[in-house]
């Protein structure tokens, strides 16, 4: 029950934390360029603080229902995020050339926010029922077919960052499930090709890759975000030039308040501030893979990787890009850059973390299934059933003997 309880406490203690920095840099990285450009200072601050008290009520709601909830509406989830994602692609607002957002008035939804919780769920619950692909053939059905569809729309938008962070979600819960190396390998290698050719295909990720590879050589063109990432990482030193001082969020990086709002804290606090951030993270995935390790339910310990998988995942893959170790996705930093469909969905996750943390270990043990993987009954213990059976006739006869002695006396 202690370990409940910190792993718990973890959990919360983190995503407060950072939630509440997240606001922080935010209202850092916007107040000044709104303030110059004659707008509302606070637009962006108010914005997400009310995101983000619908994801923490969100998230205190999530945790008081029981996570086994989730298996029977995996088969709605992952239908309804299908449906929003080809909606989006017919009445989503077109932004910088991306369909990726439906307005409802004031509120703006990314299907794909949802896209990623429903396969979450929907995988874990699979798995939690299946034994894990051995094959490449059994991970092409459904686990290939149902990715490729998703990936599919995603890319229709396009969002390919979207689609990379479920693929390191999916990557991490099979390895946990037990899928052999070699078959992720063989798959995950069919996947990069895909991926390869659709970077081909599309001129402005070919554009993204080659300033990956070389960012100087176009510092002016395809490669200013990520030269400018890199200048503002480097100004900062160890101790930063101090909160709301960075000069790169005055209109040299662009939406440094969204995926790129890693190289402001880096400029404006230092060594200090990144480092701090980095260690939240690992907090939490420490804290969440615990929760795994601990759960009784095998559905609740798949869903608990598979959560903190997503979480950290997409954090590892925002602040590669930042740090220009991977090409840019524009992939937001959890609890920390703006997005209000990405804040709520996180928060929910550690909500259903929550959840599984305060019930998993008290889940009554499943009932254990006589069947063996592949799919046979196992055959009855007939050495134990032997040694009852022989330890009975054993005594039978002593007790015949008795009593023949007892009447040869008499």
């Amino acid at each position: 029950m202690r370990k409940n309880q910190l792993e718990s406490s973890l959990l919360v203690l983190t995503t407060l934390g950072l939630v509440a920095f997240g606001l922080v840099m935010v209202y850092s990285a916007t107040s000044a360029p709104a303030a110059l450009g004659g707008g509302d200072p606070v637009h962006y601050l108010k914005r997400q603080s009310a995101y983000a008290v619908l994801g923490l009520t969100l998230m205190v709601v999530v945790s008081r229902r029981s996570f086994r909830g989730l298996r029977s509406l995996s088969a709605i989830l992952v239908p309804a995020a299908l449906v929003l994602l080809l909606v989006v692609l017919v009445v989503g607002d077109p932004v910088n050339g991306a369909r990726r957002w439906i307005a409802f008035g004031p509120l703006v939804f990314q299907p794909s926010e949802l896209a990623k919780l429903a396969l979450c769920v929907w995988a874990a619950a699979y798995l939690a029922r299946r034994r894990p692909p051995q094959t490449l053939g059994e991970l092409a059905r459904p686990f290939g077919l149902l990715a490729a569809v998703f990936f599919a729309l995603l890319l229709a938008e396009p969002d390919l960052g979207t689609s990379v962070t479920i693929a390191v979600m999916l990557a991490g819960l099979l390895v946990v499930a037990g899928t052999p190396v070699r078959v992720l390998g063989a798959g995950f290698g069919i996947a990069a090709g895909v991926g390869l050719a659709a970077i081909a295909l599309e001129p402005y990720r070919r554009e993204r890759l080659f300033s990956f590879l070389d960012p100087w050589s176009d510092a002016e063109g395809a490669g200013f975000q990520t030269v400018q990432a890199m200048i503002g990482m480097g100004s900062g030193g160890i101790f930063g030039v101090g909160l709301g001082e960075s000069v790169l969020k005055l209109f040299y990086l662009p939406e440094a308040h969204t995926d790129m709002i890693f190289a402001i804290v880096g400029e404006e606090l230092g060594l200090l501030g990144t480092a701090a951030i980095v260690c939240a993270y690992a907090a939490f995935a420490y804290a969440g893979l615990r929760v795994a390790l601990g759960c009784r339910d095998p559905f609740g310990k798949l869903l608990a990787a598979a959560l903190t998988a997503l979480v950290c995942g997409q954090a590892a893959i925002n602040l590669a890009a930042v740090l220009a170790l991977a090409p840019l996705t524009g992939i937001p930093l959890p609890f920390v850059s703006y997005g209000g469909s990405n804040l709520v969905v996180q928060l929910a996750s550690v909500g259903i973390l929550l959840n599984i943390a305060a019930n998993g270990r008290r889940a009554r043990a499943a009932v254990p299934d006589r069947r063996r993987r592949d799919g046979r009954a196992r055959p009855a213990r007939a050495r134990s059933g032997g040694r009852a059976a022989g330890a009975g006739s054993r005594g039978d006869v002593r007790r015949v003997g008795g009593a023949r002695r007892g009447a040869a006396r008499a």
